[in-house]
């Protein structure tokens, strides 16, 4: 029967209960002492404890009583009639005064019920007094010191209440917040993988199917007439669509890429120059300097990756008549240059662009690079050729290549 909107807990439930027996065991006790003849007229007691007990039994059947403090003041006021009754009856009916504290401290919050608990506390006096023909300060202290007990009861249970209440919000809150966090760091995850994965077909899948096409269309240009070259064209095809189905297969498995299995960072290139060379029929030259040292796999699989990128935007757009991948190694870095002396462009519009086909190359690129704390350059002008430069910082791994 609690006008304080929240959820009745199982302790709230057993507290009313043990209310609901405690009115019941006064009234019924107050009806036997009066069959005893031990204090009142069994007649007008029974009746007076009859309609309180009535009155009382209708209330927490009271929707408006639960909802309403409005409605649980006039409950309140029938059920204080009532009692007036029982008290008029018999003074037994002073006791019943310490469950009416609860109710109204429960149903009234703090103000009304204080006021309501000092006038029942008054009344009680008052009764007991009138029964008694006379006024005394033990008839006082009764009726005052079952009041407090009772406010000291029911306010601390609020408290309590209220800090359980409070402490179960932060709980949800905490665990919200929980979920919310693993959600972000789940979409964060999936954001970088599939980043990862555009960079990985971009470098990969998508140069070599480039270069399928052109292989292809040199093909077709050379027949009918030059069917040897292009039964050549066509087997170079060949290779670089095994090459992507390797490539696609280590997708799937999440394994070093092909071209490094097994050897260092120098033969990849000086595979992937020759490949070049082979597929597109521009002449690419690796130079390497200083001494080779096996680096980690992410800096390995990072380069060879910028240089797949870089050869084969070479090969698509710059129409240079040669290129050159040089491989630094130096003391706390490697640095890789790649360097066409075709069509050129300006870095400037280039990066201002969004989409399309060559769109996400140097983006890529540059990615690559500062994932693994290194930088990227360009260097380019219409007409002038292109550079691109990659600087990682490395840790020396185990072996030399």
């Amino acid at each position: 029967m609690a006008t304080e909107r929240s959820r009745t807990t199982p302790v709230a439930r057993v507290l009313q209960v043990c209310l609901h027996l405690l009115v019941a065991g006064l009234l019924a006790l107050a009806v036997a002492r009066a069959a005893a003849g031990r204090d009142g007229d069994p007649v007008p007691v029974a009746a007076a404890a009859t309609a309180m007990a009535a009155v009382y039994a209708v209330g927490p059947r009271l929707p408006a009583v639960h909802r309403s403090r409005r409605a649980a003041a006039l409950w309140l006021a029938l059920l204080g009639v009532t009692w007036v009754g029982v008290l008029i009856a018999t003074q037994d009916g002073v006791w019943l005064a310490f469950p009416l504290y609860f109710l109204e401290l429960h149903l009234l919050g703090r103000r009304g019920g204080l006021t309501a608990v000092g006038l029942t506390a008054a009344t009680a006096i008052a009764a007991w007094s009138w029964h008694q023909h006379t006024f005394s300060l033990p008839a006082a202290i009764g009726p005052a010191l079952g009041a407090a007990v009772a406010t000291a009861t029911v306010l601390g249970y609020q408290a309590l209440y209220r800090e359980s209440e409070e402490r179960r919000r932060l709980i949800d809150e905490l665990t919200a917040a929980r979920a919310d966090a693993a959600a972000a760091n789940h979409t964060a995850g999936v954001l970088a993988e599939r980043e990862r994965l555009a960079r990985e077909i971009h470098d990969t899948l998508a140069q070599s199917l480039s270069s399928i096409q052109l292989l292809l269309r040199a093909a077709q240009r050379a027949l009918p007439e030059r069917t040897e070259a292009a039964s050549g064209y066509v087997e170079q095809a060949r290779r670089a669509a095994q090459d992507n189905l390797d490539e696609a297969r280590r997708f799937v498995r999440a394994l070093t890429p092909p071209a490094l299995d097994g050897d260092p960072l120098p033969v990849a290139l000086e595979r992937l120059c020759a490949t070049t060379a082979a597929h597109s029929g521009l002449p690419v030259k690796l130079h390497v300097s200083g001494d080779p040292v096996r680096l980690p796999v992410p800096q390995e699989v990072a380069l060879l990756r910028i240089a797949q990128s870089a050869l084969g935007n070479t090969v698509r757009h710059a129409h240079a008549s040669h290129a050159e991948v040089t491989l630094s190694y130096m003391e706390g870095e490697v640095a890789l240059d790649v360097f066409d002396d075709g069509a050129g462009f300006d870095p400037a519009v280039v990066a201002g662009r969004t989409g399309g086909d060559g769109g996400f190359g140097l983006p890529s690129m540059r990615a690559r690079a500062r994932a693994l704390g290194g930088t990227f350059t360009v260097e380019s002008a219409p007409g002038r050729g292109t550079t691109l430069a990659v600087q990682l910082p490395v840790t020396v791994t185990e072996g030399g290549a």
